[in-house]
């Protein structure tokens, strides 16, 4: 149950001086060695990249060989001020991330500590552009979308659950969270069965898979219309990525105000969390390996599509 830590968080972000060292009161006294904190400026701004390491007893921070979780809260800000005042929809990535870290941190601080680490990383922004996009506004971010996303990305994460509001569109009807099929090096690959179990444990229904086109894997800027942003690590990433996204059966725009609904943070926080248990001792696999290579070797590679084109 991660209801109270998503609670404190959005209580903690609902503040034009939220930054990312509004957060070092809350993990206080938690076991939780490395919080770093990057300000990012730019021509709209600033904003605040927090990265949380957890540690894990078999993980790359104690020279062990178990895997590395990433999990990165993908949005363009936490806020619209001074044109809207309060959290807006577009947040809801930075919530669950930072709420799933949280737990996470005092599981480890009570004794319950993960094999493998496992890294949150997100940026906090309370006072992000908007910027027009059909069917509903998306929330822009004051710098840009690969510079965020480099600070966040860590190449030791072996694995990444990138989590992203995704309720302006019509594709995805479904209240709660949804997954994506796996992306990796420019594929996107058939969904992870053993996520769509968690997904139904987690959940108590049946699991929601939300469509990929070509379009949204590809580096943003390039004119191509996108879903939103939340497969856009895997453009820069060389590990696999699943998209986590927060979901409700109308379109409602990232910079709507009044839109966080508890109940879908929760349940997609909560999904992190069992992932990344069973991702440590090696009872979740993003991706099968043999259908991979053989796709390379049928097809070539990829990695075309995470550049910027002929152009």
């Amino acid at each position: 149950m991660l209801l109270k830590e998503i609670i404190e968080i959005c209580d903690l972000m609902d503040d034009p001086k939220a930054s990312g060292a509004s957060l070092h009161e809350l993990f206080a006294g938690l076991d939780v060695p490395d919080i770093k904190i990057q300000t990012l400026s730019g021509e709209k701004g600033q904003t605040d990249v927090v990265s949380i390491c957890i540690p894990g007893s078999k993980g790359k921070t104690a020279q062990g060989q178990a895997p590395t979780l990433g999990i990165l809260g993908t949005l363009g800000g936490l806020g619209a001020r001074p044109e809207l005042l309060g959290l807006v929809s577009d947040g809801d990535g930075a919530f669950v991330t930072l709420a799933a870290a949280l737990k996470l941190a005092r599981m480890r601080t009570r004794g319950d500590v993960l094999e493998g680490d496992v890294i949150a990383s997100t940026h906090i922004c309370p006072n992000a552009p908007t910027q027009p996009h059909d069917p509903a506004p998306f929330m822009g971010s004051p710098v840009g979308i690969f510079e965020q996303m480099r600070a966040e990305l860590d190449p030791d994460m072996d694995a990444i659950l990138s989590v992203d509001t995704t309720k302006g569109n019509r594709v995805i009807n479904h209240t709660g969270f949804a997954i994506s099929p796996t992306v990796y090096k420019g594929y996107i690959l058939r969904t992870s069965e053993d996520l769509l179990r968690v997904q139904q444990t987690v959940t108590g229904d049946y699991p929601q898979v939300f469509p990929l086109t070509t379009q949204d894997i590809t580096p943003y800027g390039n004119g191509v219309y996108h879903l939103n942003s939340i497969l856009q690590p895997s453009v820069l990433a060389e590990c696999p990525v699943v998209g986590v996204a927060i979901t409700t059966k109308a379109p409602v725009a990232g910079s709507a105000t009044g839109a966080a609904r508890p109940q879908s943070l929760e349940e997609a926080a909560r999904f992190c969390v069992e992932v990344a248990k069973s991702f440590a001792v090696g009872d979740i696999s993003f991706y099968d390996a043999e259908q991979f290579e053989l796709m390379q070797k049928l097809y070539g590679s990829m990695d075309h599509l995470r550049k910027g084109g002929n152009e």
